[in-house]
């Protein structure tokens, strides 16, 4: 296995693809798939924290899961509610920020509180900043920051780049420089549609189940050789 290179990106995304075909490969329940999933996002947490990345962006869940079972959305609920309670006290003595990215309105009044209440508890902590998009979409968090600015009264000619990211979801963390698929699937399924215009992306066939240190690692390393041009030629 070969070492880190020196260049690290300092925010990464997932888009934590293939719980579903990882239980169906052994024969369980889909939802057993999300619960191995999550559990797998422990050591991914904690390994970015080892590689020097400051954010970590997770594609949780996106607002088009809705149309989803019922089942199986009620159970990535309960999901999130056990990893909130069993997790927090840990990832806040570990220095990790959470914030959510998304509709954070559209979850039940139960799970929006302890939701709320992780990231007021750890809103001072700066060793990882980690984002949940959960409920999130791209083409609905851009039309977010459209209402948002068409509220504030902001003349046509004044609306810019900048002031659009201002009032995106990611408000305050950087653009990402590397966004990781698992699962090996071609599609950037509605993630961080404005902050990915120069991200570089890694797919890997591993389902995120599967998708440990060591392929993590393999991520960062290829990253890590890559020229990043924004548009330019090389200086």
């Amino acid at each position: 296995m070969s070492e880190l290179v020196n260049k690290i990106p300092e925010h990464v995304a997932i888009i934590m693809d293939g719980n579903g075909r990882w239980a169906e490969s052994r024969g369980l329940p889909r939802l057993e798939g999300h619960r191995a999933g999550t559990e797998n996002l422990r050591q991914i947490i904690r390994a970015s924290v080892e590689f020097g990345v400051k954010y970590l962006t997770i594609y949780a869940f996106s607002t088009e899961n809705w149309g989803r079972p019922k089942d199986e959305v009620n159970g990535l609920i309960t999901i999130l509610e056990t990893v909130i309670d069993r997790e927090l006290n840990e990832l806040n003595a570990e220095g990790v920020r959470i914030c959510h990215l998304g509709r954070l309105e559209a979850m039940p009044a139960k799970v929006r509180k302890k939701v709320e209440y992780s990231m007021h508890i750890t809103q001072n902590n700066d060793q990882l900043i980690l984002n949940v998009a959960w409920n999130y979409g791209g083409r609905d968090e851009i039309v977010h920051a459209i209402q948002k600015i068409i509220q504030a009264s902001v003349p046509a000619e004044q609306v810019t780049e900048a002031l659009v990211s201002k009032n995106l979801f990611t408000q305050g963390s950087p653009d990402p420089d590397l966004i990781i698929r698992t699962s090996g699937e071609m599609r950037v399924s509605n993630f961080l549609i404005w902050q990915s215009a120069y991200s570089e992306w890694y797919v890997t066939p591993t389902l995120w189940p599967d998708f440990n240190k060591e392929e993590y690692k393999k991520a960062i390393d290829a990253y890590g050789h890559r020229k990043r041009r924004f548009g330019k030629l090389d200086q």
